[in-house]
């Protein structure tokens, strides 16, 4: 489990900020971005070096201004060149020269030119000002003012110093609280010799905020084994311990209470009022099964009683639910998968049929000789288009426990084309198909045609409306009453049979809203299926989440927080140039703040989601990338463009859970080794 960390002890941070030994040299260029340092080889070995994105801080010092406590923050970023650099070259150049062997020569250096030889020039970022304003410690994330160079002296940052840097908050200077969580270590550089002997570098925590994650936008980006998984995994674990932290266990102990649930955190606490609900969309597995590879650090592992496990196939192993839907009896859930199926083919014929409504009509629910006569009308034209739609998953090879139909033909007209099956008193599956194939053709015979003409002339309106001819053509594969079944018709939907069940009663759905509400971890195995499969079940299962939410912030009801997770992101969410804003990710993105839904989402590539949603996000966190296509992509957002050379260098097999973070109330960048999860603790 997380400890737990007590708040980071107030310390003086002028005077431990500037202790003599933690000298690293002054500047002798500096503005509103950057400044460029004189440094020596003494310095830097004093200090156990200065790695690139290292955090330095220049201080304020002018003795006639003693009341000024100011100091800059900078981030290492590169050699700069110093006025002396080309004399430092042509010197050097004729001194090997003069050793080589061929020379003829000898000679030593002296010890003057090895003090010269031994300066350089540092380029750094200026990150932002810490100063006292009255009895306060602020930081700004700018430079209100500068002043000339010879007036700074810079220092390494280190210890609680550097603890306090790195945990900044834009809110809340002294990170560190009961509701933050240690999620690793200050990290500077692929190698780590230094690092290992300082000490003071690798053992300074960084802690993660709960209002940053919390109903906020989270990317992990990285080549594969680069970590990735195992942020994820600690983001999980600390959300677990943020959420025992909540003020109220459900919706209904806060019955009563004045609260403004609106604010989904509380104030004094910073935990959330309700219980966190957290949805993982796990695409290779290693959530919901034992992971070898990685020491069986499965999530389920750790929080036995709090997980929900489904599955898309069957399983054998205890422990699983199965991710499956009765079409027959949840009508209108059954048809958005078949819908989502059959979305993308450009068939006229398909098309019609993606647009017909099953929803029930006003009325419905009303007893029989409650209901208007128009209500009646509308129900019994429901019934048959359900029947109809019915017949159509039966000749597909959908099974029903439930094997009968009733609607109403029409005695005196529709039920004389084939008179031997009465509808009205019920009539199997197969007699459905029969019926209804044979009600097709009727329409394409000038004789029988003719109890439709007498059906409408009685009725008033005609016994088949554009959905129930729709899903005719959709049953008898043929485009035309007089046609060849040459369509693929009904056929298209065996591609989804494996997603229907004769015998759910409750449809997955909506347990999976009740195992949220309730502060439950829920992760749908999606390993099984193919890509077709796993993209209907993501998108159905949030398109849900997100009705559900949206409905009670309409009816003004708190919402908890439901994070969502998405593995292998690039397989579910739309790509990169996809303008299309209605899907439920990109609406996940932009509008779900307000609905308090979090995503949390990892893939290999930026360059492979939506910039939608990457505009929206808030929460950074990069490790290796393998080529500079991506790091452009990176270079647009926060100051990652400071990291993108060592992104690309450092070796993802011997750095794997080095990333680059960038927080929604940290103010910067700040390089971290993120800590090894562990299931068995």
């Amino acid at each position: 489990m997380i400890n737990v960390i007590k708040k980071i002890t107030d310390i003086d941070f002028f005077k431990e900020g500037q202790k003599e030994d933690l000298f690293v040299g002054r500047p002798y260029s500096i503005n509103y971005n950057k400044a460029s340092l004189l440094i020596s080889d003494f310095w830097k070995h004093k200090v156990k070096g200065i790695p690139q994105g290292s955090f330095l801080l220049a201080f304020y010092d002018n003795p006639f201004e003693e009341e000024i406590h100011e100091a800059l923050l900078l981030r290492v970023l590169n050699p700069s060149s110093l006025p002396t650099d080309n004399n430092v070259i042509a010197s050097l150049v004729e001194y090997y020269k003069d050793n080589l062997n061929t020379s003829g020569k000898k000679s030593d250096l002296d010890d003057f030119t090895k003090y010269e030889f031994s300066f350089s020039g540092l380029e750094c970022r200026i990150l932002g000002t810490f100063y006292t304003e009255g009895d306060s410690f602020e930081f700004g994330a700018d430079v209100e003012n500068f002043y000339s160079a010879h007036n700074y002296k810079v220092y390494k940052a280190t210890g609680k110093v550097l603890e306090l840097i790195v945990n900044q908050r834009d809110k809340d200077l002294v990170a560190g609280g009961e509701s933050e969580y240690s999620i690793g270590k200050v990290r500077y550089s692929s190698s780590r010799r230094f690092n290992t002997l300082d000490g003071a570098v690798n053992k300074v925590e960084v802690f993660i905020n709960p209002g940053d994650m919390l109903g906020k936008r989270t990317a992990l980006f990285g080549m594969t084994r680069t970590g990735k998984s195992n942020s994820v995994k600690k983001i999980i674990e600390a959300t677990v311990e943020i959420s025992k932290k909540a003020k109220y266990d459900g919706f209904k102990s806060a019955e009563g209470s004045s609260e403004n649930f609106m604010e989904p955190l509380d104030k004094d606490s910073g935990a959330p009022k309700f219980p966190v609900g957290q949805i993982i969309f796990d695409i290779n597995g290693e959530y919901a099964n034992a992971n070898l590879q990685d020491k069986g650090t499965a999530i389920f592992d750790l929080y036995k009683d709090l997980v929900v496990r489904y599955s898309v196939l069957d399983k054998t192993e205890e422990g699983f639910k199965v991710l499956k839907t009765n079409f027959f009896t949840e009508i209108q859930a059954g048809f958005e998968l078949v819908r989502s199926t059959l979305v993308q083919d450009t068939s006229n014929y398909i098309q019609s049929v993606c647009a017909i409504d099953l929803n029930m009509p006003d009325g419905y629910s009303k007893q029989i000789q409650d209901r208007t006569s128009d209500e009646k009308n509308a129900a019994n034209l429901y019934d048959r288009k359900v029947a109809l739609y019915k017949a159509c998953l039966h000749a597909a090879g959908f099974k029903s426990s439930q094997n009968r139909v009733k609607f109403f033909g029409d005695v005196n007209t529709i039920n004389k084309i084939i008179p031997t099956i009465e509808p009205h008193n019920g009539i199997s599956l197969d007699e459905c198909v029969t019926w209804f194939s044979a009600i097709y053709d009727a329409t394409g015979d000038a004789t029988l045609s003719q109890y439709f003409t007498q059906y409408r002339q009685t009725k008033g309106f005609d016994y088949l409306d554009e959905d129930m001819k729709a899903l005719l053509v959709f049953l008898t594969r043929k485009s035309t009453p007089t046609g060849t079944a040459n369509l693929s018709g009904f056929r298209k939907l065996r591609a989804i049979a494996g997603l229907h069940t004769p015998t759910i009663q409750e449809s997955f759905e909506t347990e999976i809203i009740k195992a949220l509400r309730l502060g439950k971890i829920v992760i749908i195995d999606l390993s099984q299926g193919d890509p077709l499969i796993q993209r209907l079940y993501s998108e159905k299962i949030c398109s849900r989440i997100f009705r559900d939410s949206m409905d009670r912030f309409i009816r003004t009801k708190p919402n908890n927080f439901i994070e969502f997770y998405f593995e292998e992101a690039h397989n579910l969410f739309p790509k990169k140039d996809d303008k299309d804003l209605s899907q439920i990710y990109n609406r996940i993105a932009k509008e779900g703040a307000k609905l308090n839904l979090g995503m949390i989402y990892a893939t290999q590539e930026v360059s492979s989601i939506s910039s939608n949603i990457l505009k929206n996000t808030q929460n950074w966190f990069i490790a290796h990338l393998n080529n500079e296509d991506e790091t452009r992509e990176l270079r647009k957002y926060y100051d990652f463009a400071d990291f993108t050379e060592s992104l690309v260098r450092f070796s993802a097999k011997n750095d794997k859970g080095f990333v680059r973070m960038k927080t929604y109330s940290n103010p910067f960048v700040v390089p971290v080794q993120i800590d090894q999860f562990l299931a068995n603790k």
